[in-house]
């Protein structure tokens, strides 16, 4: 990823040691921990989050229908977030070999990564204002079912793809495949006049973007919802105890996952504009902070599914007939094993939502 530097130190693209008071700074460990820390940790991000967001797609095009605009967002997050996780293969591959697949591969991975990282972001974002109008301005969280509505949330939709893919045409347009006696690299290179400011420029634009914008609209529209729901009469103290839990949950996993790395690109953006590293340990250093806190933010694609989908009963109980379904294709000895489980299972999951659904009906997933 051209954003992810962890074979340099970023500074104006001139080359992977740097001088620093006359020496040579050498990045050979750097390298060595990435060749073995990213894979794994890619392999694992891949296989948790591949069978998480695969099944919110697969429900929701199969099974369940968008009632609202949060639906909407929790699909194209899972998509999203798919979209993310397959570069993660390239990425590990390039941290062990180096970059093998040529310019055209090395931009559209970049692109790929950069613009759907940016758009969980901001999806996330806009659940959140979704679920603070539901629950303050529209009670019964019914958004209409009329085309008009439903152009409104494909626009909704089609502006956060559309910012998330500008901020990734920086990566589209400069990363290249770059040639030195270290290795062969995947990395954005700007022109020399440029190289500085544009680079400062993005990394700060990412964090306002990424983070702090996202973070600020989560933190008061959370805040509002759970003020209104503390106020509610007509919801028993145990629900609302839940759906507070739900929210400091979505809160504190965004902020565990992303402060962090956000954290280090700030020192970066710092350390490109007024150059304060100018010991070798130290920016080694940083480099290991960013390899550890971008794969901790990644973890984010693997934790969605979990706080916007699953928590949801309805979408457990759809999870739990496709699941059935299923089961009874296969023989009828695993049938014979499997089929009363679930369906005791199923039954539970439906009672408890026959009991509270006039309490659960404003969302099919991401409950509140």
């Amino acid at each position: 990823m051209a954003d992810f530097d962890y074979q340099h130190d970023d500074d104006s693209n001139e080359t992977y040691d740097y001088n620093y008071e006359h020496t040579i700074c050498d990045k050979e460990t750097v390298r060595s921990f990435a060749g073995v820390f990213l894979p794994v940790i890619y392999a694992l991000a891949l296989i948790v989050g591949l069978a998480g967001n695969a099944l919110v797609v697969v429900v929701y095009t199969s099974r369940l229908k968008l009632r609202t605009l949060t639906d909407v967002c929790i699909l194209n997050l899972a998509i999203s977030d798919l979209l993310l996780l397959f570069t993660l293969p390239f990425w590990a591959a390039d941290a062990v070999h180096g970059w093998m697949l040529g310019t055209a591969a090395c931009k559209l991975t970049s692109f790929l990564y950069s613009t759907n990282f940016s758009c969980g972001m901001l999806m996330l974002a806009c659940i959140s204002v979704d679920r603070y109008r539901a629950v303050t301005k529209n009670p019964t969280g019914r958004a209409g079912t009329g085309s008009q509505v439903r152009r409104q949330w494909s626009l909704v939709c089609l502006m956060l793809w559309t910012t998330a893919s500008i901020l990734g045409l920086p990566e589209l347009i400069f990363s290249t495949v770059k040639h030195t006696h270290y290795r062969i690299s995947c990395t954005a290179i700007y022109p020399h006049s440029m190289a500085r400011p544009a680079k400062a420029s993005l990394e700060l634009l990412e964090v306002i973007l990424r983070f702090v914008i996202p973070f600020l609209v989560m933190v008061v529209c959370y805040c509002r919802v759970g003020l209104a729901l503390s106020k509610a009469v007509a919801v028993r103290r145990e629900k609302k105890w839940r759906a507070l839990r739900v929210l400091l949950a979505v809160v504190a996993v965004f902020l565990l996952t992303q402060l962090p790395y956000t954290v280090v690109k700030l020192c970066r953006a710092m350390d490109i504009i007024y150059m304060l590293v100018t010991d070798c340990d130290v920016s080694k250093g940083l480099d290991h902070a960013m390899q550890v806190t971008e794969s901790l933010a990644l973890t984010h694609a693997c934790i969605n599914p979990l706080l916007y989908a699953f928590m949801g009963s309805s979408f457990r109980s759809h999870v739990l007939k496709t699941a059935k379904h299923l089961g009874q294709r296969l023989g009828r000895h695993q049938r014979h094993v499997n089929e009363e489980p679930v369906e005791i299972a199923l039954q539970a999951c439906n009672q408890t939502q026959s009991q509270s659904d006039s309490e659960e009906q404003d969302t099919s997933t991401f409950t509140i």
